[in-house]
């Protein structure tokens, strides 16, 4: 089984040719390589791969391409920089048509396709992200002495070095032919050289991903550990106009394992809204209180727990916090399953002050400590999520709290002031990203403490 997609040459400003294959037909899906890659790779290596790239040209122009450095673009280069991989990504959409396209970001590839969502909003109508993360230096094996001693394998042993990262992908294993093609395309995609520069390319969206309005799927494979699942949740909560699928599974690849886990979500995403899609329900507005929690020093605790440890303590506190919120008169939002925290709207403020109390008395009895902001005003309601600038306000609320802490805003002081039992302490106007004026908050106190 095989695909023969039409290999052309996108050029960029400074002269890189960047290598493109386009296939399928209907509105443009661009997909930008997860590392070091190669075209032929993805389209006619094995089955499994083939018929997740055909289920995609079903629907879409299909849009694939290699990395400068890699596969079938110039392998010409002495430096790299993020900004390279901008041109590449630029250089294709501007290649296939120029005008409003979905990214698909796979493993590495979801860098640049948020730093695009980011910088060029108006191209992008849709951004799908699977097994990616906002900051590449945070890779686990990219300290110092794990990446000496992966260098020293490749350089000693090289085919002992492409098995070793192979397996890396798929945990629990994967068939024959997808395991040996894997291996072949770590060998062929590039050189030593190349790989070596391009593993230190240091890409970091954390700070625009709240300028990213894109409406935005996030998949993540809870067992992965090239990307791990918290990193999945970090997007989801950050990304204003995300939905968060969880996914079981280990492979790091979307084609390996369930497949269809991956593509049913991916493609309903996707033909929402065309012409002979199914309609979505109608979304609804109306005004909540907004409460938010974040645990602190996530990745700080992460990297002193242990990856399984903080993940076990982790969800026994989310389990916890969204049986809390509902006893208190809240609703937790499913679209938003943050994993490090959790985004809930509740009827009133009492209801939602008693809601952030009893999350913190769980807190308090657990390892993890929490971070606590709420907010009021009017919401968007749709596919299982809320949005709007007051959600993106409770967020930044909830950031300013100091750990174990309540902080609200006036509205919401102003709506409890005589029936949530407790009494504020005013912390002033507060500046906060993204939001045109500042806004006064308050810490929440015991009555008579």
């Amino acid at each position: 089984m095989s695909i023969e997609p039409q290999i052309r040459y996108a050029l960029r400003p400074d002269g890189v040719r960047t290598a493109y294959a386009v296939f399928g037909s209907g509105p443009i899906l661009v997909i930008p390589p997860g590392g070091t890659t190669h075209i032929e790779w993805y389209v006619s290596e094995t089955e499994a791969q083939t018929k997740f790239c055909s289920r995609l040209a079903e629907h879409r122009t299909l849009v694939l391409y290699d990395r400068h450095g890699c596969g079938l673009s110039d392998r010409n280069r002495k430096a790299f920089t993020p900004e390279d991989d901008l041109l590449d990504l630029e250089a294709v959409i501007s290649a296939v048509g120029g005008g409003s396209i979905d990214l698909f970001g796979i493993s590495w590839g979801g860098s640049p396709a948020l730093a695009y969502a980011a910088q060029r909003p108006e191209r992008v109508d849709k951004l799908v992200l699977y097994g990616t993360g906002a900051d590449s230096s945070r890779r686990d094996e990219n300290t110092h002495a794990a990446m000496v001693a992966w260098n020293a394998l490749r350089r000693a042993d090289p085919e002992a070095y492409f098995l070793a990262q192979a397996a890396r992908f798929f945990p629990s294993g994967a068939d024959p032919e997808t395991f040996r093609s894997l291996v072949r395309m770590l060998r062929d995609s590039t050189s030593e050289v190349m790989a070596v520069k391009l593993q230190d390319v240091v890409f970091d969206t954390r700070a625009v991903l709240s300028r990213i309005s894109t409406p935005t799927l996030v998949l993540h494979r809870k067992g992965d550990v090239v990307c791990p699942f918290r990193w999945g949740q970090y997007l989801a909560r950050r990304l204003p106009n995300a939905q968060f699928v969880p996914l079981e599974g280990d492979a790091h690849y979307p084609w390996v394992g369930d497949a269809d886990s991956i593509l049913r979500p991916t493609l309903e995403f996707l033909t929402r809204g065309a012409p002979g899609a199914r309609s979505n329900p109608p979304a609804s507005s109306g005004t909540a209180v907004i409460l938010f929690t974040d645990i602190v020093s996530s990745t700080a605790l992460t990297e002193r727990m242990g990856d399984a440890r903080f993940r076990d303590a982790s969800r026994a506190l989310d389990a916890g916090l969204r049986a809390a919120i509902r006893d208190a008169g809240g609703a937790a939002i499913e679209g938003k399953l943050l994993g490090d925290g959790v985004l809930a709207t509740f009827p009133s403020a009492a209801q939602a002050i008693d809601g952030a109390r009893r999350c913190l008395a769980l807190s308090a009895a657990s390892e993890l400590g929490l971070h606590i902001g709420l907010h009021a005003g009017d919401v968007i309601r749709e596919d299982n999520n809320v949005y709007g600038g007051a959600v993106n306000i409770a967020s930044r609320i909830c950031g300013l709290s100091a750990p174990g802490e309540i902080l609200v805003s006036d509205v919401v002081r102003g709506m409890a002031r005589s029936s949530a039992g407790v009494e504020f302490e005013d912390r002033g106007e507060q500046e906060m990203k993204g939001v045109g004026e500042p806004v006064r908050v308050y810490a929440v106190r015991e009555d008579g403490a």
